[in-house]
């Protein structure tokens, strides 16, 4: 059975951000003075328009580039590797079966996969795919290829898991099935999420916190809180309280377009 989600006010830090800086070739500035305070329980999204270096910042957390200036601290030294990590494609292994897709994670830090077996099978229970242990991605739909992705992200239990955009690809019914599977899988494990997104609605459903940004130089402008409790379900899409989180989502993403423009 999921925990309620604390307030966000009660929340333990994860990881800070502090005025950080991103340069690249020495003059293009990805992100200037960035900010952010990630908290245990966070669903934070990063919503704004392309080059606002929302996916730039997700890198940073996740250790696979280095600020320009800035400091980035982890809560209770554990950094980067108490992390998991989708990507917009699912990058998974052609030749390996989903079950040995899974693995990796386990792989990487030298473990048997008799050892972490029932870990695997457990984590294809959740995204719906124990059935498919055996299969290999090409024989998986695109959305279950992200389940696969989902899995592998979630199976060593992390404290952080970062999302680049994994359903921008996916077709309109598959996205939303998959924002509701995202959300029951978070309750389950208790992890923080930080998502990035183009999409005002996505952000909306699956967020407690929003972080617009804009571009030129990438930067956050705004915060906004959408304070629906969870569990969400399909009756908050069509909720007054979710199109008046839209409309204000959609106004300062409005907003971070116009300054980049």
């Amino acid at each position: 059975m999921s925990t309620p989600a604390l307030p966000l006010k009660d929340r333990a830090p994860v990881l800070s951000m502090s005025h950080i800086e991103k340069t690249f070739n020495g003059n293009v500035v990805a992100l200037k003075d960035m900010s952010l305070q990630v908290n245990q329980g966070d669903f934070i999204s990063l919503l704004g328009p392309s080059g606002c270096g929302k996916s730039t910042a997700l890198r940073l957390i996740a250790g696979l580039s280095q600020p320009t200036s800035g400091t980035i601290r982890w809560a209770g030294g554990q950094g980067q590797g108490d992390l998991g990590i989708v990507f917009q494609e699912p990058t998974l292994m052609p030749w390996a079966t989903v079950a040995q897709n899974v693995f990796l994670p386990f792989r990487l830090r030298g473990q048997s996969y008799g050892a972490v077996k029932d870990d695997i099978l457990e984590a294809l229970r959740l995204v719906g795919l124990d059935k498919f242990q055996n299969a290999y991605p090409r024989e998986l739909s695109g959305g279950m290829k992200m389940r696969v992705s989902i899995a592998r992200a979630m199976v060593t239990k992390p404290r952080l898991i970062l999302m680049d955009e994994p359903f921008a690809a996916l077709d309109e019914i598959t996205r939303f099935k998959l924002n509701n599977d995202l959300l029951e899988l978070k309750a389950k494990i208790g992890c923080t999420v930080v998502f990035v997104t183009h999409s005002v609605f996505e952000s909306v459903f699956l967020s407690d916190r929003i972080i617009v940004m804009a571009a030129r130089p990438g930067r956050v402008i705004r915060e906004l809180h959408v304070d629906t409790p969870y569990p969400r379900h399909e009756d908050f899409r069509t909720s007054v309280e979710y199109a008046a989180h839209t409309r204000a989502a959609s106004a300062a993403l409005h907003e971070a377009m116009e300054l980049a423009a």
